[in-house]
């Protein structure tokens, strides 16, 4: 399941539904990869960095997604908005190792007082229509129901909770006890934006984020490879069981997990698949691509479209989100491929969405 919107009651409920996948302008088809170049100097990496960073070396490299179809764990997404398949070059940059966690968003929080999105109230100016029992604070939580029996409409396992913010993921019953080492959540855009800026970072390109998650390694289905569990070991926190109901957590952690609880990739980077979403700081067009693809250049460190626009809903804004959930299950959301994208209205929040930032 990809993002969704913070209210459901109040505001267009956006997400990763197969059923309702956009489709590109046409473009030439590029269905192969070409290798990465790594741009690797002999010197040390530049200063510039902190502690929790890796330095990334930049280069060029294809980016995109080929059909996944065929594979068993590929899901039931063409994942269209994911091709052509085009060169990019991006700068070297530092990227945070980790998700950031609940201690780094509350040293945040208590040296600034931000208040999240998810803890405002709503405004009727906002949402007109909406009944004023609905404007109250909250977030959207994940809520699987105890009979479904058609994969039909995304609704059906997120619920509006009263009361949800980062410190309450899961509602207001719910803490941080023990969960220091947890990636924060029900993170809007602007909140992770707020946090970026005080700690004197930015959120991470959509090509920033696909040229550190792959490693180096190109055209690879898995920010590791090509096998979705390599010697049968798990390598990324995603759905085991029958989607929605039941995560049996197979790979240890039924929900979410604390960050670098799983393999780094090779630049040495942690959840970059599953986990949480991330956002990146792009506007979402699903012909972004086509368009970049028609220039007959290699992109030069892109920074996303001008606007915004999703066909599927013409008229929310959306920006892009990347590396899939522990919500990811190839019944439903395959979006823990290395290539995928998801997306997601700018003042949504959700249990399974957080960020990682990076610096030049």
């Amino acid at each position: 399941m990809g993002p969704v919107a913070r209210n459901v009651v109040l505001v267009a409920f956006i997400g990763c539904d197969p059923t309702r996948a956009p489709s590109p302008s046409p473009a030439p088809a590029v269905d192969s990869f070409a290798p990465t170049v790594e741009e690797r100097a002999a010197a040390p990496p530049p200063s510039g960095g902190s502690e929790g960073m890796v330095w990334i070396p930049g280069g060029e490299f294809s980016m995109g997604a080929a059909d996944p179809r065929q594979d068993p764990s590929g899901g039931p997404d063409a994942l269209a908005d994911a091709r052509p398949i085009h060169r990019v070059h991006v700068d070297g940059f530092w990227i945070d190792r980790t998700e950031v966690t609940n201690a780094q968003f509350a040293a945040f929080v208590r040296a600034t007082g931000y208040v999240t999105v998810a803890e405002r109230t709503p405004r009727a100016t906002d949402f007109p229509g909406a009944p004023p029992e609905n404007l109250r604070a909250g977030s959207v939580v994940f809520a699987p129901p105890a009979q479904l029996e058609k994969l039909d409409s995304h609704y059906r396992w997120w619920s509006y909770v009263h009361g949800a913010s980062w410190r309450h993921p899961s509602g207001p019953a719910s803490n941080l006890d023990g969960r220091e080492r947890y990636p924060v959540v029900q993170v809007a855009y602007e909140d992770a934006e707020a946090y970026a800026r005080w700690a004197g970072k930015r959120l991470p390109t959509e090509a920033e984020f696909e040229f550190a998650a792959r490693g180096g390694l190109a055209g690879k289905k898995y920010a590791w490879g090509d096998e979705l569990q390599p010697s049968g070991r798990f390598m990324a926190n995603t759905f085991q069981g029958h989607f929605p109901r039941s995560d049996i957590g197979s790979d240890g952690y039924p929900g979410l997990s604390p960050v670098a609880s799983f393999p780094a990739n090779r630049y040495g980077i942690f959840d970059i698949a599953g986990n949480v979403w991330e956002w990146c700081s792009d506007w979402y067009r699903p012909d972004y691509y086509a368009a970049l693809a028609a220039a007959g250049v290699v992109a030069g460190n892109p920074r996303g479209p001008g606007d915004s626009f999703d066909p599927t809903e013409p008229n929310v804004a959306k920006r892009v989100q990347r590396g899939g959930s522990f919500l990811c299950s190839n019944q439903y959301c395959a979006r823990y491929l290395v290539g995928s994208r998801g997306r997601g209205e700018p003042s949504s929040g959700g249990n399974h969405l957080g960020f990682r930032c990076v610096r030049r």
